[in-house]
């Protein structure tokens, strides 16, 4: 059979980020032009990381959100799904959250996932405020995402400085690369940062509001200022705030606060990115990994919250890339029949196999790795040969596992060593190849081994941490209920 493999990556991938302090409000009907994704977009997205804050954790909305997927995460899969966006991972802390997407073709070179989060709401022991992150290799550059809710009003500018050093210093990942944040090669920093301007009277920013003045309150902005005189944000950049100050709003409106309070407009929602300087010492991006901000805006079409939503669009352009995925997978470019349902694949060398390793089928437009239709098992009786030649391998789906009628479909190829999709094929036709009923689990698969458990995203075990940080995915799709979830590391400061 012909081979298909995904299509070739973009040389300068796209990545958009959202923030958004959705102030424990219902999720909007329509998030479409917040994700950029309408027609005339800057540039198609290859990466969404989305940034909430403020999500609610009532007890009882985080035992519902405990038994079925949270109303935010099932909004922001139905719509990026339809786009070929597949849900990477997410990270949870009471009402912290982050979602990290990708088009499925990038899965491959989506490797060494993991996450953590650290709280600092009342001296480290309560998770309203602090930071949660997903980290990974981005065609083999490590990447950062850091979400982080600081402490508000005006003059907790030092405390924010504070909570941020604790955030960089608490956590940690494992592995030889990129053990920090700051570690990384390209950190990107969001979330409701909760920096005011000072000086200034309400009245005179109203004024630079309406007249359109803006830049007359960038240089009374406390992220500003900080800047360039705390050591902690050296290097950190960001593009011109030709927005205006996306808190705080009338609910419903968009009215600053007229309430009795009267708070000051302010810029509390940023995005931030910082490249990870060369070790020998030259100016970042030179000659190496380099970022170009195309978009940075906020969005006044939502009024669900008090604050505004802000996006960012950037273009990254790497030194080098990994372009060869671990798994190579090859099948025919239609399904007719089922003695065509035949998956042939290789590995890469180096890539680390295990028996428990899987082959997915999936219906083209998958929200993520659970919503697979049917599996085989990823091996064979020639497969310790092939391996060793790196030659390719052959399973076959049985035709009681195959869909019925007609549809698009992908292969993808689930690594369980690295919790990951480490190969998939472009999409490919099947037209009404089974005669049976579908069935889940192929009568090849070995009746002692259980469906595959799909984490969403590494953690360490033995944690303290409440049920407030568990990754919680109940699956609307057709596949077994994933196993028990991990529980997340959470590191935070003492009392």
């Amino acid at each position: 059979p012909a081979p298909r493999t995904s299509a070739p990556s973009p040389p300068h991938p796209s990545i958009t980020v959202v923030t958004w302090n959705v102030g424990t409000a219902m999720p909007p009907g329509d998030v479409t032009s917040l994700l950029h994704l309408r027609a005339g977009a800057t540039k198609e997205a290859d990466m969404i990381a989305i940034g909430l804050q403020e999500v609610n954790s009532k007890l009882n909305k985080r035992l519902k959100d405990a038994l079925f997927t949270d109303q935010w995460s099932e909004l922001f899969m139905d719509v990026l799904s339809p786009f070929s966006f597949v849900l990477v991972s997410t990270v949870r802390m009471q009402g912290l959250f982050l979602l990290l997407f990708a088009k499925y073709r990038h899965l491959p070179f989506l490797q060494d996932i993991q996450t953590d989060c650290t709280r600092t709401g009342l001296g480290g022991c309560w998770g309203n405020k602090g930071g949660v992150s997903v980290r990974l290799s981005v065609f083999g550059h490590m990447v950062c995402f850091l979400n982080c809710h600081l402490p508000a009003h005006l003059d907790k500018a030092e405390q924010r400085k504070q909570d941020f050093a604790t955030i960089l210093h608490m956590q940690q990942f494992e592995g030889r690369a990129a053990n920090g944040i700051l570690d990384h090669d390209l950190v990107f920093w969001f979330g409701d940062l909760n920096f005011r301007i000072e000086s200034l009277d309400i009245r005179f920013v109203k004024y630079a509001i309406d007249s359109n003045i803006l830049s007359q309150l960038w240089e009374k902005d406390q992220l500003n200022i900080a800047k360039s005189t705390w050591p902690v944000l050296s290097g950190f950049q960001e593009g011109p705030l030709n927005f205006p100050p996306t808190f705080k709003f009338d609910v419903g409106t968009n009215k600053y606060d007229s309430s009795v309070k009267k708070r000051k407009p302010a810029w509390t929602d940023r995005i931030l990115w910082k490249i990870k300087a060369p070790s020998g010492g030259c100016a970042p991006g030179r000659g190496g990994l380099s970022v170009s901000q195309l978009c940075y805006c906020s969005h006044m079409e939502y009024t669900v919250s008090d604050h505004k939503p802000v996006a960012a669009v950037f273009a990254v352009q790497f030194a080098t890339r990994a372009d060869s995925p671990p798994v190579e997978l090859c099948v025919a470019e239609e399904w007719s029949r089922p003695e065509q349902a035949v998956v042939r694949y290789r590995a890469a060398a180096g890539f680390h196999r295990s028996s428990w390793d899987w082959i997915g089928l999936y219906q083209v437009g998958f929200r993520h790795p659970k919503d697979y239709v049917s599996y085989v098992w990823a091996r064979s009786e020639e497969d310790d040969c092939c391996v060793e030649k790196q030659a390719w391998a052959q399973v076959l789906f049985s035709e009681e596992a195959l869909p019925q009628g007609r549809g698009d479909y992908i292969l993808a190829y689930y690594s369980t060593a690295s919790s990951s999709i480490v190969g998939v094929t472009e999409p490919f036709q099947v037209r009404g190849a089974a005669r049976g009923a579908r069935a889940l689990v192929p009568p090849a698969a070995p009746l002692t081994r259980a469906a595959p458990q799909i984490s969403l995203c590494r953690s360490e075990e033995g944690s303290d941490e409440d049920d407030s940080t568990l990754v919680l995915l109940a699956s609307k799709s057709r596949s077994p209920s994933p196993g028990k979830m991990k529980q997340h590391r959470s590191r935070s400061p003492t009392l």
